[in-house]
């Protein structure tokens, strides 16, 4: 029996010429925010001072810190890809309109779910050029923007994961796929449930049991690596995805008694 197709998403007619228009503002930012790989000895402006101090550990996830030497090496070594020309212009033209197309149908999943509405205020945590905010604009959701160590204007601001510039309690969502490079899965976590607010909704994919690239900060062996850092929230649910080499959905919701549990 031949697989049932899935339904296209249906996008408002005024906002289908972003899908076409953004990838092209995104090549031409291109030369003006990437450089070539940092030399070892260059200098990087660290986003926020960190220690390097170890998380505490955990059975369920693997930590790859020996390489850096200070927060700044961590951060050099992040950049290197980030800033990678090749792969920037990759993400920016032949990536771009396949990965908005998936992410948009994620996003309308969660739309259908409850989980999101246009009126959700959303942050993507290391987009990179931003495909998931522009994803989320696409389906409706205007109020949403993106982080990243390299801002990509109009759709990525500059923010470190690990110490986000926001206020508490400030996002309805918050989507993210790179917990593998984050160096402190505690305070990356703990970022993300202080800057939601109370009620709401934190999306992750990730690989459980496989190795990531030379980028990966940490391996997640077990999903309860990850649901366990969470101490502010609840699950709604943890499913098997396909997303770009990724393979697990995990969903959860923060506490609305969160706020006073934290005084």
């Amino acid at each position: 029996m031949p697989a049932e197709a899935k339904p296209r998403l249906h996008l408002p007619l005024p906002v289908r010429p972003l899908l076409i228009i953004i990838p092209f503002i995104s090549f031409l930012l291109l030369y003006t925010y990437s450089s070539p790989p940092l030399a070892p000895n260059a200098t990087v402006a660290a986003v926020v001072t960190v220690p390097l101090a170890p998380s505490p550990p955990s059975p369920h996830i693997r930590m790859r810190r020996a390489g850096f030497r200070s927060y700044e090496d961590y951060l050099r070594h992040q950049l290197n890809k980030t800033l990678d020309p090749r792969l920037r212009k990759v993400w920016a033209t032949r990536d771009w309109h396949r990965k908005v197309d998936a992410f948009a149908r994620a996003f309308a999943g969660l739309r259908d779910d409850g989980l999101l509405s246009n009126s959700s205020r959303a942050l993507c945590v290391g987009a990179r050029l931003g495909q998931e905010v522009a994803a989320l604009r696409l389906v409706g959701v205007r109020d949403a923007v993106g982080i990243d160590l390299a801002p990509a204007p109009p759709l990525v601001v500059k923010g470190d994961f690990h110490a986000q510039p926001f206020s508490n309690d400030t996002f309805d969502l918050e989507f993210s796929n790179v917990f593998d490079h984050a160096l402190y899965p505690d305070r990356f976590v703990a970022e993300i449930e202080r800057t939601l607010r109370p009620g709401g909704v934190a999306v992750l994919h990730v690989a459980v049991h496989r190795r990531g690239d030379k980028y990966s900060a940490n391996d997640l062996l077990d999903v309860q690596g990850l649901v366990g850092l969470f101490r502010r929230s609840e699950v709604v649910r943890i499913s098997k995805v396909d997303a770009f080499g990724l393979d697990t959905e995990v969903i959860l919701r923060k506490k609305r008694s969160a706020r006073r549990n934290c005084h």
